[in-house]
């Protein structure tokens, strides 16, 4: 996913779209410092309808995500949010900036694209309908690459921790997500993209897409017991796509427009005079977002792609689908890997498949470890991934895992530091 240009001051004109040594430099003194929003979630309460429309931007129809009265029939006795919805809520509690965490924070790698490489997430418990939640964001790690393959320079990963809790303090769930940093010019001065064409389809390749989506599969209500599971078992794959437009659209109408705070008309304005350098003028003098090569063709292709291409959410979003099928509404997703290798271009179909690779127990848990695959249809594995799955069995339901000790300890910390400045103010 490509994020934000970032605005730094007019004095370093020279380094406008390369990675400096300064940048880098400040960029490990942020690990660590919770970092202000000045923008509010999306979905401040997580209303049925919110879950509803989250799920579906995701294309995924289970029951479960969607239907209070369905919900009320199984374990979780509601209806519960689709995991990646974490995504979209939660309301920052980090304090308004200092002079010194002002200057920290100023934006980073100024005119250097900035691309979704992966995520990690866990789940602690599931998120209900009306629930309000609280996040706080950190970068936890810098990774410097001195040869970059993307874009044949140094590039920088930033990885940053999110943390969501309820009005408790009780962690809710987290996620660790890698941005990579490299000149917009990289992917054009590598060439990585050059020979690769929109695909075109028969008729006979949409009737075999349309045969994947025909056969999936949702497990439902049918308990999926752990002591039944045998190793190398695979799950029912399933397809997305071919990509067009509308999954784009759709994809914002229930994630959000962009964490970067963009919108349409008067708020495109204000958000254009605050963060002038996120807006790139198009061939007709109109400054547009950065962001808009997920939908622009042309912009794409001013950056050496063959055309616009997908968010990393959507792909983390279609293998939750995939294994969240395949476990039934009696289990429980506690951690998902996904990776973003390649592109996923408009028009390419991804299908997504899995298969067991172990099964353990754990304390209460009785686990189960899944690796995870979408692969287009040139056959290129742009979306590797791994999920570890809690399974009923025979001798009991799932337990829901705990958070750790130092989760449980940020949790308090944020919410009780919340307190403490409405009290001083």
């Amino acid at each position: 996913m490509e994020a934000a240009d970032t605005v730094q001051g007019t004095s370093a004109e020279d380094n406008h779209g390369k990675i400096t040594d300064a940048d880098i430099e400040r960029a490990r003194r942020q690990i660590g410092v919770p970092k202000f929003s000045f923008n509010k979630p999306y979905n401040s309460i997580a209303s049925s309808d919110v879950l509803s429309h989250f799920a579906w931007a995701c294309g995924d129809d289970n029951p479960l995500w969607h239907d209070r009265g369905y919900g009320t029939k199984t374990r979780w006795r509601d209806q519960i949010a689709f995991p990646l919805f974490l995504h979209s809520t939660g309301t920052n509690l980090t304090a308004k900036p200092d002079a010194q965490n002002k200057a920290l924070f100023k934006g980073l790698f100024r005119g250097v694209g900035k691309y979704y490489t992966g995520v990690t997430w866990t789940w602690w418990r599931p998120v209900y309908p009306d629930e309000r939640l609280f996040v706080e964001r950190v970068t936890s790690d810098i990774k410097v690459n001195e040869k970059s393959s993307f874009s044949g320079g140094i590039s920088v990963t930033e990885v940053y921790r999110d943390v969501w809790v309820d009005r408790a303090g009780i962690p809710v769930g987290r996620r660790e997500e890698s941005y990579l940093s490299a000149e917009r010019e990289g992917s054009k001065k590598t060439g990585r993209y050059a020979d690769i064409k929109r695909h075109t389809y028969t008729p006979q390749d949409i009737a075999s897409i349309d045969a994947v989506y025909a056969a999936e599969q949702h497990r439902g209500p049918e308990k999926r017991l752990w002591d039944d599971v045998q190793i190398g078992e695979p799950l029912t794959p399933i397809a997305k796509g071919p990509m067009t437009t509308v999954d784009i659209i759709a994809m914002h109408m229930g994630l959000g427009l962009s964490s970067s705070g963009i919108g349409p008309l008067r708020y495109n304005w204000k958000q254009r005079s605050r963060m002038p350098a996120f807006y790139v003028a198009d061939r007709y003098g109109v400054p547009d977002v950065v962001q808009r090569v997920h939908w622009d063709h042309e912009r794409a292709t001013d950056l050496g792609l063959p055309t616009s291409y997908d968010y990393g959410q959507m792909r983390t979003s279609w293998l939750i689908h995939l294994v969240t099928n395949w476990m039934g509404d009696d289990g429980w997703l506690w951690k998902l890997d996904c990776q973003s290798r390649a592109f996923n271009f408009m028009g390419d179909t991804t299908i997504c498949s899995g298969e067991v690779v172990d099964k353990r127990m754990e304390g209460p848990h009785h686990i189960v470890d899944l690796k995870l695959a979408g692969t287009n249809q040139r056959g290129e594995v742009t979306a590797p991934g791994t999920a570890t799955v809690i399974l009923p069995a025979r001798s009991g339901p799932a337990v829901l895992p705990a958070p750790p000790p130092d989760m449980c300890r940020r949790g308090a910390e944020m919410l009780q530091g919340a307190a403490d400045r409405s009290r001083d103010a």
